[in-house]
Formats: structure tokens, sequence, C-alpha cells
């Protein structure tokens, strides 16, 4: 048994085995992070995901679940794609206003070489 047990291990209140699934992905200073990932997809199916997985992607694949556990925990209806329909309003909003500001610098720059071409 490990001298501290992984957040995971603590939430689920068992002993943290040395070659727990867990532990290199759930530190006990971060519990939250797993009560989050335990709530939407529960232990065992992360579990079953992680060793499916090859050891240097389950990392990233840990942090994905964990965004979109937080995401699905704020925002039940939702989750992640809320805040992807966020930012792609976003982006079409500012793709607008980028090219109205090119047409407006399009303008003045033809109005300045008009304008230089009479005073010469």
């Amino acid at each position: 048994m490990n001298p501290k047990r992984c957040a995971a291990c603590k939430y689920l209140r068992r002993k943290c085995p040395k070659d727990c699934i867990f532990s290199p992905y759930f530190p006990p200073s971060d519990p939250h992070k797993f009560a989050c990932i335990h709530r939407i997809y529960g232990a065992g199916n992360v579990s079953k995901m992680l060793q499916q997985l090859p050891v240097q992607t389950r990392a990233e694949a840990v942090e994905s679940l964990s965004f979109e556990a937080k995401c699905r925990v704020d925002d039940p209806v939702y989750g992640c794609v809320g805040i992807i329909s966020l930012l792609q309003t976003q982006i079409q909003k500012t793709q607008t206003l980028l090219a109205k500001t090119q047409a407006e610098i399009a303008v003045a720059q033809t109005k300045h070489s008009q304008h230089t071409n009479l005073s010469t």
C-alpha cells in the first residue's frame, strides 16, 4: 500500500495498491478532479478506458475527461457543447468585425491615394 493514497482511492475509500491505475493521474492534492470524473463516468469505466490506452496517452486522456466532466457538472444540459457553441459565436462575431475593419481600411487607403494623386 502506498503511504499516501491517490485522490481516487481516497474518494473510493479503499487502499491504494502499488499498481493503482489512478495514482499517476489523480494526486491526493486534487480530490475534486476525480470526484467530477467519477460523478460523470464512474470509476470502473474510467479504469477500463485508461487500461485500454497506451501509457503515454493516459495523462492527456485524463485531462480531457476531467475537462469534459467539469463542464458537464457545471452545465448538465450542454456541457462542453455549450462552451464550443459560445466560442464559435465569438469567432463569427470577431471575423465579421475583422472583415468590416479591413473594408474600412481599404476605403480609407483608396481615399488617401486618390487625395494624394489629386494633390500632385
